[in-house]
């Protein structure tokens, strides 16, 4: 199970750091994402990390603004935002798959419920 923390409202230009803890074994074998869904829009990736190692993968929008990270003992998942805009309002959801990183949203299996960003302009 997934679980996000609380997102909120924030203003152009501000951060926000949205966490998500798993519960049950075996966090540090799945490789993790963040998800977000634009109202009227398709879900796509944010930002992934591999389960083993460093390699990362971030979405176009994403990149030199948003930072994924994750600990495995503490059994979470954290995206920063930074230099949020307007666009960036959406559901954001986290998500693991076992073994290797991917941006491919059928491959993940075990889903969060997704929180709320909303950034005012």
């Amino acid at each position: 199970r997934l679980l996000e923390s609380k997102g909120g409202f924030v203003q152009a230009g501000g951060s926000l750091t949205l966490s998500c803890v798993a519960s049950g074994p075996s966090f540090g074998s799945y490789s993790l994402a963040w998800f977000r869904q634009v109202a009227g829009k398709e879900r796509e990736v944010a930002a992934a990390i591999v389960s083993i190692g460093e390699e990362k993968y971030y979405g176009d929008f994403a990149k030199g603004r948003f930072t994924i990270s994750k600990d495995n003992v503490k059994s979470t998942v954290w995206l920063q935002m930074n230099a949020l805009e307007s666009d960036d309002t959406a559901t954001y959801t986290c998500a693991a798959k076992g073994g290797l990183l991917s941006t491919e949203e059928r491959d993940y299996f075990y889903w969060g419920r997704g929180t709320q960003v909303t950034v005012s302009s």
